[in-house]
């Protein structure tokens, strides 16, 4: 066995969009002949007419007309059926199509974050996907391979008369420029209410977040107000998209009228001049609507057509945003060493510097306490040993290997981290200690749960382990959230550990847990490394790195540093001493 996990083992190959539509070849491939067929099928219409018109009534032939009748009956039954299946299949691709990019798109969910700064809630990768597979299950792609058929209607116009066919192909040309004005007028108010809904989902869940503050506070009704402002220019910006494409939607659907009646006059003429049967009359106003249908229906589901357009621009920049190579050699299990070389980092998106030129050294069984004032860098630098953020310059190494070269669900075994601010998932204790993983086994829990000395907390619940803790741990206090957090941490003997702030949240029972915790990691020959304000986190560790304004100030021996620290210190001035006025009279 390689120690390398099952799930990363069998990972699929990443997929680009061009390789998922390649994929699907072959079902593309399948709609477009339906298409064909369908759009010859739709030819049934106009030559019943044309044969009943020119054919049945001069010959008054009753079993002709029963003919007819029956094959026309049978070829629009065919025709049903394949649009019916064409339909289906589409809604089947776009379901396919999710299935394949889902994965992909939830991992880069959960990376991008990481690497950059996101507009809105950070959802709209998930919401772009919804749109495209929406528009693959709607009547508008049917339009898009029924419009290469346009030139086959407009050819058979041309067979039954010159000007049947220039008034066709008049048409076509008038509603052809509709369709780019449309393109043109539905672009950018269909962008702008998509960036005013992401705005809006944010802060809608930043205030179901934040209710308990709205709702003690008093400032619920203006943040109301702030979202209710946002809202009104969603809605501008939606009713501008929808307003724009229903009223070019309503104006192609009166031209295709008028020009089916322009169709029917000049079919008149010819036939008051001899030179075209009632039948072709007939048959080319009905062949007019089937060739325009398409650019109307086209029209009518424009806006759908614009959306899922800029969502895969989107889903296309995000994954080759965040490309994933698999790593062609699995590392061993880090088991000795920590060393972060001249690494300097700033937040994901931004280009000032956080921390600057950081580094130090930890062999296995050493523990680091990390200090210093607030907005020091220690959070940031913390972030980086666990991999979380990518240093701008410099690297973080384990055993001599820079950290992204291990694959994310390989690294994360080794790496224990408890942030500063605790978020659980919705699932039972036991699900969260164990990080979800599949079937995973008792002991490792219960050893997690042990050494972070949660155990006989969990054992007094209701259902103990397998107690569901809702989303995000909202059935459990502040401090049991984090107390699993770090269960969840230590879950699995990680060779390191990354605490920030970890007693922020515990009582004196708690405190004592941690510094046990943290002395486990050390005794197992791993390294922990833990950010703290307060001195009860230091208790369990042996040295420490003391950061300001983003920089290393010093680094070493526990004791040494703290002890040359508490001498640096200015020393307090001597206590004022009240002077009384008859003090100060007889001094003078």
């Amino acid at each position: 066995m390689d120690g390398t996990p099952q799930s990363s083992r069998n990972k699929p190959p990443r997929l680009t969009l061009a390789a998922v539509l390649a994929s699907f070849r072959r079902a593309f491939l399948g709609v477009g002949l339906m298409s064909g067929a369908v759009n010859v099928l739709a030819l049934t219409g106009s030559f019943f007419m044309l044969q009943v018109y020119d054919r049945v009534i001069p010959s008054q032939s009753m079993p002709t007309l029963v003919g007819l009748a029956i094959l026309a009956g049978l070829l629009f039954a065919f025709q049903g059926l394949l649009e019916l299946i064409r339909s289906r299949l589409l809604v089947r691709l776009g379901s396919a199509l999710d299935a394949k990019l889902s994965g992909q798109v939830y991992s880069a969910l959960m990376r991008l974050p990481l690497r950059t700064k996101l507009p809105g809630d950070g959802l709209q990768s998930l919401r772009d996907l919804d749109q495209v597979r929406s528009f693959m299950a709607s009547a508008g792609p049917t339009a898009l391979f029924d419009l290469p058929w346009m030139p086959l209607y407009i050819a058979i116009c041309f067979l039954f008369h010159f000007w049947i066919g220039m008034t066709a192909l008049l048409g076509a040309i008038v509603l052809f420029c509709l369709t780019l004005l449309t393109e043109m007028r539905t672009k950018a108010p269909t962008k702008l209410a998509g960036t005013h809904a992401a705005s809006r989902s944010a802060l809608a869940e930043a205030t179901r977040r934040n209710s308990e503050v709205l709702q003690a506070m008093g400032f619920g009704a203006r943040i109301a107000e702030r979202w209710s402002s946002i809202n009104q220019d969603y809605l501008a910006a939606h009713a501008k998209a929808s307003d724009v494409a229903g009223s070019l939607g309503t104006v192609s659907k009166i031209l295709r009228m008028i020009l089916q009646s322009g169709m029917l006059a000049i079919g008149a003429w010819l036939v008051i001049l001899g030179e075209a049967s009632g039948g072709i009359m007939i048959a080319s106003s009905i062949m007019m609507s089937r060739a325009l249908a398409p650019i109307e229906l086209a029209i009518a589901h424009w806006k759908g057509f614009v959306s899922a357009r800029q969502s895969w621009s989107r889903l296309s920049q995000l994954l080759a945003l965040l490309p994933e190579t698999a790593a062609s050699v699995t590392l061993p299990d880090p088991v000795s060493r920590l060393a972060v070389e001249s690494v300097s980092i700033a937040a994901p998106g931004e280009r000032r510097l956080i921390v600057q030129d950081a580094s130090f050294v930890l062999e296995k069984g050493q523990g680091l306490g990390i200090i210093g004032p607030s907005a020091s860098g220690k959070s940031t630098l913390a972030r980086a040993l666990a991999g979380v953020w990518l240093p701008a310059r410099g690297s973080v190494r384990l055993d001599g290997a820079a950290l992204d070269q291990w694959e994310p669900e390989e690294f994360g075994r080794h790496i224990g981290y408890l942030p500063q601010d605790v978020q659980l998932f919705d699932g039972t204790i036991a699900e969260n200690i164990a990080r979800f993983e599949p079937d995973a086994p008792s002991d490792k829990v219960l050893k997690a749960a042990q050494t972070a000395g949660v155990h006989d907390l969990m054992v007094h619940l209701s259902e103990g382990y397998d107690t569901r803790i809702g989303e995000a741990g909202s059935a459990l206090s502040a401090g049991q959230r984090q107390r699993i957090a770090l269960a969840r941490a230590l879950y699995g003997d990680p060779f390191l550990v990354v605490l920030d702030e970890p007693n922020s949240n515990l009582d004196a029972e708690g405190e004592a847990a941690l510094t046990q915790a943290i002395q486990s990691v050390r005794d197992r020959s791993g390294i922990a490394v833990v950010v703290a304000h307060r001195p009860s986190a230091l208790a369990s560790l042996g040295q420490v790195l003391v950061m300001s304004q983003g920089r290393v100030q010093a680094f070493g021996d526990k004791d040494e540093i703290l002890s040359k620290m508490s001498r640096q210190k200015p020393q307090a001035p001597p206590p004022l001493k009240v002077i009384t006025p008859s003090e100060e009279s007889a001094a003078s």
